[in-house]
């Protein structure tokens, strides 16, 4: 089945919707981009689909009100505007979907809610709570207390996180931008590219970056970012313009016709997995032998004491640590089973020569992710 097909298809469906899609520089919140995404969005849902809405938005709808000509660079006003603009945000979907009768829930977010396997879990029970009754999420991050240590980064990305947090079937992405080009799409000669089959389709894209003016942190690397994580985690995922959003919800067989379709290219994998390659905070990190790298990634093997020779980090027992090849490579990521200060006295050891509490696994096999191939 093809991408485009698959998203038609899909019983759970994440759509982000980016900054500039929503407002503008000289009036805010634009009412009438809001309510055809809206409508969109009810439509789909019409269709059977479940739907998570992913929206930026909060800062840029806070500057209008504020009196600010452009989005501020310094934290503590980024801060102020995201509390202005949530609320205005907020209002303005709660009013749209209750048009249609639709209940809407608020769901922010930090990157403390995804790097923490605790929080995250809450997270996904919320979303799953709120899904089961009938509830449309609207997610956002927290720009409110988000520093630039805690914050996820981009809206893209988050999306991503949360189409695999709650098992979606597919995810689209909605900019300004009509899809993905082999170059800068302002420029003649710029190829729209309908479909990505494969990472090595992207070998060739010329990306441009957001400019100083952009309402949002996001640009189309962060959307090729999002999409491949996605894509390569089983994921089917669509690129295509706000403006064309009931195209790129279309669920009918063929599905959309619009946009940059992303095929799967991976197995999909569980959402304890996705989190440990793609959001958990590292803590650490364990060198390990050639032996070890092939029995972790070839034979997907627990890590054991005797395969490791080296050890840095300050971390505990179900924190989260790299696990490094012999030439330097991340090859594998996975909680530890031990504290720090507990492995000097283990590592390169066979278990027949621990004691009986120390012969468990470094990093059991199912709390393991490769990031390479054997």
């Amino acid at each position: 089945m093809t991408a485009r097909r698959q998203l038609a298809a899909a019983r759970r469906i994440v759509v982000k919707v980016g900054s500039s899609s929503l407002t503008s520089l000289d009036g805010g919140l634009d009412p009438l981009r809001l309510e055809a995404l809206v409508d969109a969005l009810i439509a789909r849902r019409s269709a059977g689909s479940q739907v998570v809405l992913v929206s930026s938005g909060a800062i840029a709808a806070g500057l209008a009100p504020l009196g600010l000509a452009r989005r501020p660079r310094d934290l503590a006003t980024q801060q102020a505007a995201a509390s202005v603009g949530q609320l205005l945000l907020a209002q303005a979907y709660a009013a749209s979907f209750g048009r249609h009768g639709q209940a809407i829930g608020q769901v922010l977010l930090t990157a403390d809610d995804m790097i923490r396997r605790a929080h995250y879990r809450n997270a996904q029970r919320t979303l799953e709570r709120l899904l089961g009754l009938g509830v449309l999420p609207v997610v956002n991050e927290n720009d409110t207390v988000a520093t630039d240590e805690i914050r996820v980064g981009d809206n893209d990305r988050l999306a991503a996180l949360v189409a695999h947090l709650i098992g979606a079937d597919g995810l689209v992405l909605l900019s300004d931008v009509d899809g993905l080009y082999d170059g800068d799409p302002r420029l003649p000669g710029s190829r729209l590219l309908s479909e990505v089959d494969a990472p090595t389709d992207l070998a060739s894209v010329r990306v441009a970056r957001p400019g100083e003016g952009s309402l949002g942190r996001g640009g189309m690397a962060t959307k090729i970012t999002a999409a491949a994580m996605t894509a390569a985690a089983g994921i089917p995922v669509l690129l295509a313009a706000a403006e064309d959003v009931t195209s790129a919800l279309d669920a009918s067989e063929t599905g959309p016709k619009v946009g940059t379709a992303f095929r799967p290219s991976g197995r999909r994998m569980s959402a304890r997995r996705f989190w440990l390659r793609h959001a958990a905070d590292v803590r650490g990190s364990l060198d390990l032998d050639a032996g070890a790298v092939a029995a972790v990634i070839g034979r997907r093997r627990s890590l054991l004491a005797a395969g490791i020779h080296g050890i840095s980090g300050d971390f505990v027992a179900g924190d989260v640590v790299d696990l490094v090849g012999p030439h330097g490579q991340v090859v594998a990521r996975g909680v530890a089973g031990f504290d720090a200060t507990e492995l000097p006295a283990l590592i390169g050891r066979r278990s027949r020569d621990l004691a009986p509490e120390q012969r468990r696994e470094v990093v059991h096999a199912d709390d393991l992710v490769p990031l390479t191939t054997p």
